[in-house]
């Protein structure tokens, strides 16, 4: 046991981790031993690192860098590889009325046609971490004449698998990987009553136990890892501020774009008014509206962003993290394992490095 009566990770007890236990020559001896171990790699670019321990593997000079100035992958409606194809589940209640009564009436006609514009993701979230992804976007809801507490995500319909489910995955997968952070962001909160959104929170504490950081600590990697604080969860409602465990809502800038011009102009033109001041996240997840759709009957969403990757992985690539007016922080995209969209976001990071020579 660490610090606070939290649990370390094996890894982080091994460094000498204990907060103002311990003693300090011992413990800077060990971390001096960690950034040799961890030189040895300096030569292969952070795109050429296991996206699966990216943070594991990143140079012990951006350790003290805020999480917010950092470049971080992040998946768009993370879980929508589950969506429900089935008559289980009626279309969300956020959608038109008009789609949902011929959802009601035309289900084998109007369903595939809702699956293929609502998939983001067709990786599973273990896949995605996999894969280096550390923001997870993630929507709730209970379904509507559901008898039961059950929560699951949506985007268009709803997920057959359950958020406690998805949760249990992402703590296994953390258990696996002790130096690696992911942040949750919980938003879009749709028919969850207030005994609901208790039961989330429950069902979020549950999961993580130590490894959620409050909301009170320093967030970066040598902070995060000396106390074995491994999420961070984003909770975009007002109880969030009654809740030491809860992190207020993460700005997401959205263009609402169907073409990636666009959509980078529309960017380009926000950073020139400074970026939020903590965490936030600039997504490069194009939106089809009616008249795409109907131009493009045989497409889906997928067809769309792929057709569009190499001209938004461009743009990417010329951004620039850090604390700075037009700088960046979290990237979220869709589709996100189907390209080197991961890889060239984590790579942005080596511009922090060059600033620190």
């Amino acid at each position: 046991m660490g610090q606070r009566g939290v649990d370390v990770p094996e890894e982080t007890e091994q460094l000498g981790y204990f907060g103002c236990f311990g003693d300090w020559r011992t413990k800077r001896r060990r971390l001096q031993n960690l950034e040799l171990s961890m030189s040895g790699m300096s030569d292969l670019s952070l795109g050429q690192m296991p996206m699966e321990t990216w943070m594991t593997h990143l140079p012990c000079e951006l350790w003290d860098t805020p999480l917010s100035q950092l470049a971080i992958p992040g998946s768009h409606n993370a879980i929508t590889y589950c969506l429900d194809m089935n008559n289980r589940s009626p279309v969300d209640l956020t959608q038109p009325d008009m789609l949902q009564k011929l959802d009601k009436y035309m289900k084998p006609l109007i369903r595939p046609f809702v699956y293929k514009w609502a998939v983001t993701q067709e990786c599973t979230i273990k896949q995605q971490l996999d894969c280096g992804v550390r923001y997870c976007d993630l929507r709730i809801a209970h379904r509507p004449n559901d008898s039961s507490s059950d929560l699951y995500f949506y985007h268009g319909v709803y997920t057959t698998l359950t958020v406690e489910t998805v949760l249990k995955e992402i703590r296994e997968w953390l258990d696996a990987h002790p130096r690696e952070v992911v942040i949750l962001s919980f938003s879009h909160f749709l028919c969850l009553s207030h005994e609901l959104h208790m039961l989330l929170l429950t069902t979020i504490r549950n999961a993580f136990t130590s490894k959620i950081c409050p909301k009170t600590e320093v967030l970066t990697l040598r902070n995060l890892w000396t106390f074995g604080y491994q999420v961070i969860v984003s909770y975009d409602h007002n109880i969030a501020s009654y809740h030491s465990d809860l992190w207020p809502h993460i700005p997401y800038w959205w263009a609402n774009k169907c073409k990636a011009e666009a959509l980078i102009e529309e960017f380009e033109h926000r950073k020139q008014h400074g970026r939020p001041g903590g965490l936030f996240v600039m997504g490069i997840n194009l939106t089809e509206d009616l008249k795409y759709i109907c131009t493009h009957p045989t497409e889906s969403l997928k067809d769309l962003v792929m057709s569009t990757y190499p001209t938004l992985l461009s743009w990417v690539k010329e951004q620039i993290p850090g604390s700075n007016v037009g700088s960046m922080n979290i990237i979220a995209g869709d589709f996100i394992t189907e390209s080197q969209f991961v890889p060239t976001v984590v790579t942005l990071n080596e511009k922090l490095l060059k600033w620190s020579l």
